[in-house]
């Protein structure tokens, strides 16, 4: 179903739409708000959409309010790890986004890594760290580096370790928000993030940021990051960045809607990042961005991602 063929009927035939947002994890105010800019979109198309903050009982609440079909917008634990998706498919309510599977392994940073490495695809080297980590001997290995949560996302409790008690404060840091957390090789050079929505790759977007690197605040609060959009790469570069996060969607088994982070180094070369299996979609957010820099607004958007199939089939 295509937007142009989202008629009255076929708006009709979306049935009773739950937007799921907010849940407990980290990431819950950005959920908040993507969220509710969801919900006004779909309402605004005539959608019989409704909001339910998720909580224990949200089994009890998708069957008392006869959800027919469901928007997930939950950012984080719970929501995109594919607790939830578990639950909608014993359930038999169809869904956007990616299935049980393909959103643990997005979630889960380590197992993202170490299967797109396994399939020669390029992702910065990396460790795991632990309390008893050898904080020089990993610094003498991969330099510079990113430490992160292994299970959170909108870059919650990274920072940067240059040496080596820089990485033993930012493990311990990072360590306030997961029992796992990782040391990544740090690429410098340009970031970019490209949205992939059934089967096709979005415009890239081009991320510029005053900040040490492209933190929560510089994502939702600092009003001078800069996003180009489509991002002012060659033709060729253009293509290979597409074709690469295309690669990196299908071989975590991800479906519907993601976006792909990536670096880019000095020699040109291309370093996947991760995948957002349940992105933002917040006023700063960068998937409506790149829709609307090929004409597509947000409500448009909303539609393309609600009505272009649901893991756990149509009813």
């Amino acid at each position: 179903m295509s937007i142009v063929s989202m008629t009255e009927e076929s708006i009709k035939a979306l049935g009773r739409v739950a937007v799921l947002l907010g849940g407990d994890s980290a990431e819950r105010e950005i959920s908040l708000l993507s969220g509710q800019a969801v919900l006004t979109a779909l309402q605004s198309r005539g959608v019989n959409a409704i909001a339910i903050d998720v909580s224990p009982d949200i089994a009890e609440r998708l069957r008392s309010e006869k959800v027919d079909r469901v928007f997930n917008i939950l950012h984080g634990r719970g929501g995109e790890d594919g607790k939830l998706q578990g639950l909608l498919e014993m359930m038999h309510i169809p869904y956007t986004g990616s299935g049980v599977l393909a959103s643990a392994l997005a979630m889960d940073k380590v197992k993202t890594k170490q299967l797109w490495a396994a399939s020669g695809l390029p992702t910065p080297r990396f460790s795991v760290l632990h309390d008893n980590s050898d904080w020089q001997g990993l610094i003498e290995e991969l330099g510079e580096v990113v430490v992160k949560p292994a299970h959170e996302g909108s870059s919650i409790g990274m920072s940067m370790a240059a040496d080596a008690s820089a990485l033993r404060h930012a493990y311990e840091k990072a360590s306030q928000y997961d029992t796992a957390v990782i040391a990544e090789q740090r690429i410098r050079g340009a970031e970019f993030t490209v949205p992939v929505i059934h089967g096709e790759s979005f415009p890239a977007i081009q991320l510029s940021t005053s900040h040490e690197f492209y933190d929560y605040d510089a994502k939702y609060l600092a009003q001078d990051t800069n996003y180009l959009c489509p991002a002012p790469l060659t033709p060729e570069k253009t293509t290979e960045l597409a074709e690469l996060c295309l690669q990196a969607f299908s071989n975590l088994g991800a479906e519907g809607w993601g976006r792909v982070d990536v670096m880019q180094d000095q020699q040109g070369r291309f370093w996947l990042l991760e995948l957002n299996t349940v992105p933002g979609m917040t006023d700063h957010s960068l998937v409506p961005l790149s829709a609307a820099s090929r004409g597509m607004d947000f409500p448009e958007l909303v539609l393309h991602i609600i009505s272009g199939g649901a893991v756990s089939g149509t009813p």
